[in-house]
């Protein structure tokens, strides 16, 4: 029942500073969210700065496992059609799944505020999806199927859009479904104007 009470924890932790930030969340709201009593938070977690830090933690392998990171490459694709594919399984995950965006909306309101989260939130914003996309189209190269070119710059002009179009989709959920359709008329753009 201990770890299901620390999950049970980190889980409206983040919902609330997904709405409210960290300095907008205190533990007793918190605690009456979970219908626990302070005393009952601070058994699992001595502070709300150590919710913060698991909560940080968890989202890291999360978001890993469930999208993909530097440290958990995707396979290469073996076909330009598989990098649409890719692309688009990756993008709808990010933009359906529940725990992937409120931690996106806890990194993106806590950058300015910890260094923690703005160092994540450059990964995940950024540099993550450039690494995982060098990889994959540094593969695709040796595979004859893009043509030559620095995979390092390719990557980043692949990524940029996209990832405008999926914060464009937490600012204005209503516009997810078109958010999609251009990152797939995007994604095969690309994928003819580089192809070998």
């Amino acid at each position: 029942m201990a770890n299901g009470t620390k999950e049970r924890i980190l889980e409206a932790a983040l919902e609330m500073f997904s709405q409210n930030g960290y300095a907008g969340t205190n533990i007793r709201e918190l605690s009456a969210s979970l219908g626990l009593v302070k005393s009952g938070i601070y058994k699992h977690y001595e502070s709300k700065e150590a919710i913060w830090n698991a909560l940080l933690d968890q989202m890291i392998a999360y978001y890993g496992e469930h999208f993909g990171s530097p440290e958990h490459l995707p396979p290469v694709p073996d076909s330009l059609e598989e990098l649409i594919q890719l692309t688009m399984h990756m993008v709808n995950t990010t933009v359906h799944d529940e725990k992937i965006i409120m931690t996106r909306k806890v990194l993106t309101l806590e950058q300015y505020r910890d260094a923690r989260a703005r160092e994540l939130a450059t990964k995940h914003f950024l540099t993550g999806l450039t690494e995982i996309f060098t990889h994959i189209f540094a593969g695709m190269m040796d595979k004859g199927l893009l043509r030559r070119d620095d995979p390092a710059m390719l990557a980043f002009a692949y990524t940029a859009p996209i990832s405008a179009l999926i914060h464009l989709c937490d600012r204005e959920p209503e516009k997810t479904e078109e958010a999609l359709v251009r990152v797939e008329m995007f994604s095969r753009h690309f994928a003819k104007t580089y192809s070998a």
